[in-house]
């Protein structure tokens, strides 16, 4: 499985990276929404594991261009935003999962799971 992890917090990336390759996912990294977008036009990914405050193409912006797209691949919105207006603004911008930083690692590796389980029925 492939995840796209779009961060602009090397520390997080580093650590994100390690934790998902420990559960054996193929990641790549990119710190903003821009490379983001040219990532996805080249590979195949499983899943999105995106922010919202990105430079050059927020979070947002990012996800309403992949869904308006047709990009059909699962989108967890990993962010810092966490007022029920910000759930509601990423959701509807088209995320399928919506995590509040700090995060718990076990909670976010079964979200992960069960957007991938979703994914490939």
């Amino acid at each position: 499985m492939r995840i796209l992890l779009v961060e602009d917090d090397s520390q997080l990336t580093e650590s994100l990276t390690e934790a998902l390759t420990v559960q054996r996912y193929v990641v790549d990294s990119v710190r903003d929404g821009e490379s983001a977008w040219e990532k996805v036009q080249i590979l195949a990914y499983d899943l999105i594991l995106m922010d919202i405050t990105l430079p050059r193409l927020d979070g947002i912006r990012l996800c309403k261009r992949l869904r308006d797209r047709g990009y059909a691949s699962p989108v967890l919105m990993l962010t810092a935003r966490d007022t029920s207006l910000d759930k509601v603004i990423g959701l509807d911008a088209g995320a399928d999962a919506y995590m509040v930083k700090p995060f718990n690692l076990p909670e976010l590796l079964a979200q992960i799971r069960a957007l991938l389980r979703r994914g490939q029925s």
